[in-house]
């Protein structure tokens, strides 16, 4: 059975940087897009990145265009998300996942697998 487990966050203050990881278990990683998302809470899983399976090709949302970067590393299956400048409107729970498809996607309905998400908290 195919697992995504994820690792890294934590706690850091305003300005600072934060890498989080995301390894895909039980199987090679497919040809699939990988992405995060991450939640406020009360509110909806907002797209954060994306990253198709050669990684030629990455997609971010508005908020953290510029500051955080995806990259994937399909030797050792793993997705990262490298987030820095972070400020305290980054503060958030943090889900990797696997897309349906091979083409970039930013709804939370267009990926099937999910990561069990890990507290990013930034201080001011």
């Amino acid at each position: 059975q195919v697992q995504l487990v994820q690792s890294g966050g934590g706690l850091v203050q305003a300005g600072g940087s934060l890498r989080l990881s995301c390894a895909v278990s039980g199987r090679p990683v497919s040809a699939k897009v990988m992405g995060w998302f991450r939640q406020f809470p009360g509110k909806e899983r907002d797209f954060v990145a994306g990253i198709t399976w050669n990684g030629a090709i990455t997609a971010y949302g508005d908020a953290v265009k510029g500051r955080f970067t995806i990259s994937r590393d399909n030797a050792k299956n793993t997705v990262y998300l490298q987030m820095n400048s972070l400020t305290p409107e980054d503060t958030a729970v943090y889900y990797c996942a696997r897309a349906k498809y091979i083409t970039l996607a930013r709804l939370p309905n267009d990926y099937e697998l999910w990561g069990q998400g890990t507290q990013v908290t930034v201080s001011s």
